[in-house]
């Protein structure tokens, strides 16, 4: 599955579907995709859009436990909390704050 482009299509088709203000985790979306334990490679997969020229909502995946974990993919440290902030998240120490409430399963 190593850098498959079928998987990371499908991971982007996942998350153009998170909601606004909503949050996912690499796990979750590796999971609804049949393919648990995967973690690690939704993240390979959302690493290599940011040369995208469309938008994809990246800074909706966290790991988890609601932490900021590819804060570092955004540019800066900061950016990817600013997304989310915009959105109405709450994020202290680059957690999210109530992400059981906020966390989308996808395929629900």
């Amino acid at each position: 599955m190593q850098n498959d482009p079928g998987f990371f299509r499908k991971v982007y088709e996942v998350v153009r579907r998170i909601p606004f203000g909503r949050v996912t985790s690499y796990g979750a979306i590796a999971e609804y995709l049949g393919s648990r334990g995967s973690a690690r490679m939704v993240g390979w997969a959302l690493n290599s859009t940011k040369n995208f020229p469309e938008s994809l909502p990246a800074h909706r995946v966290v790991n988890r436990n609601g932490l900021l974990t590819g804060k570092r993919h955004f540019g800066g440290t900061e950016l990817m909390k600013q997304l989310l902030e915009s959105e109405g998240l709450i994020v202290e120490d680059d957690r999210i704050v109530n992400f059981k409430e906020r966390f989308w399963k996808p395929g629900q």
